[in-house]
């Protein structure tokens, strides 16, 4: 039996390379699959199971300099300064590993929206836990299904690409983003 020539093994592979690359394309933006329960209209998935944003938009690092916390909700379906967004946050000691996570905008830089973490873990009082000064309890809210209490951490700014929001979890009260903007002030100057 005849081998395929040099040229014609790579123009297969070539074929098969573009087709897989189309069929991950189609079936990322496929609306025919169900959608997570809040989901943004307009919006697309973010990435699952601790993998960087897709799209070739590689992060650019964690956001360091002066903040100045914006408050300007407006649940319209796109995600804005003082409301609480789920999306896929990068690990602090590897940026190419992360974890699907809510977070609070506070602002933008240039197109990337700016945003500290929640977790339901007491770092304000717990014994062994980091300093509560880089925590600021918030209580409940809409972004927790199971209504458990939350803490923002504001001594780590992570940037967000507006498309990688899954949903909205809630508007964050005033006075309670004001108590995380003054936090934010002491430390990002």
């Amino acid at each position: 039996m005849a081998t395929p020539s040099n040229s014609a093994h790579g123009l297969l592979r070539s074929a098969a390379s573009s087709i897989l690359r189309w069929l991950s394309r189609r079936s990322a933006g496929s609306t025919s699959t169900p959608s997570t329960p809040g989901t943004v209209p307009g919006t697309v998935p973010g990435p699952r199971g601790g993998q960087a944003p897709r799209g070739g938009q590689g992060y650019p690092g964690d956001y360091r300099g002066p903040l100045t916390p914006r408050y300007s909700p407006n649940p319209d379906g796109r995600p804005d300064p003082g409301e609480i967004v789920w999306t896929w946050v990068p690990y602090e000691e590897d940026h190419s590993q992360g974890k699907d996570r809510p977070v609070l905008l506070v602002g933008t830089d240039g197109p990337w929206l700016l945003a500290l973490q929640l977790t339901s873990k007491d770092h304000v009082g717990g014994a062994g836990q980091r300093s509560g000064r880089n925590w600021v309890d918030i209580g409940t809210g809409a972004w927790d299904r199971k209504g458990r209490p939350s803490e923002v951490r504001v001594d780590r700014v992570v940037r967000v690409a507006p498309d990688a929001v899954r949903r909205e979890g809630a508007v964050l009260a005033r006075d309670r983003f004001d108590d995380v903007a003054r936090a934010v002030a002491g430390i990002h100057r």
